[in-house]
């Protein structure tokens, strides 16, 4: 389940930097507990994708779990051992700008100590530090 969008506006982004603390998608909307970047940095589909199949690995069907980022920002990279010049490299891999605060997964319907457990597993698996938060 490779979450990738459909159909973007341009084929090629520019890279930008990722700063500042989220307003939006910065508290628990869906589920009990969340999980919550303590850093910026980009999030890869490969990155997402692990950390979800964890949750669900470690609820074993129970619990329902929510993404609440979206991997749409495309990145370009040149083919390796390439001379400079030539223009932009071609597209790569799409990833998910994330803020300071963002909440990056929801769950619901477990124990607290299995939330607990089973988003710590799952932090493992991200390149931002986080924290878990509860709803409310």
């Amino acid at each position: 389940m490779v979450l990738v969008p459909a159909k973007t506006k341009f084929r090629k982004h520019q890279r930008r930097r990722v700063r500042g603390v989220a307003c939006r998608g910065a508290s628990v909307m869906f589920g009990e507990y969340g999980l919550q970047s303590l850093d910026v940095g980009r999030l890869t589909v490969n990155q997402i994708e692990s950390a979800r199949k964890t949750l669900a690995h470690y609820f074993k069907r129970g619990g329902k779990i929510w993404l609440r980022v979206f991997a749409d920002k495309i990145v370009s990279a040149r083919p390796a051992e390439t001379r400079m010049g030539g223009g932009k490299g071609a597209p790569v891999r799409f990833e998910a700008p994330v803020k300071r605060g963002h909440i990056i997964f929801e769950v619901a319907g477990v124990t607290p100590e299995e939330a607990k457990e089973a988003l710590r597993l799952a932090a493992y698996k991200l390149p931002v530090a986080t924290r878990l938060v509860t709803k409310g």
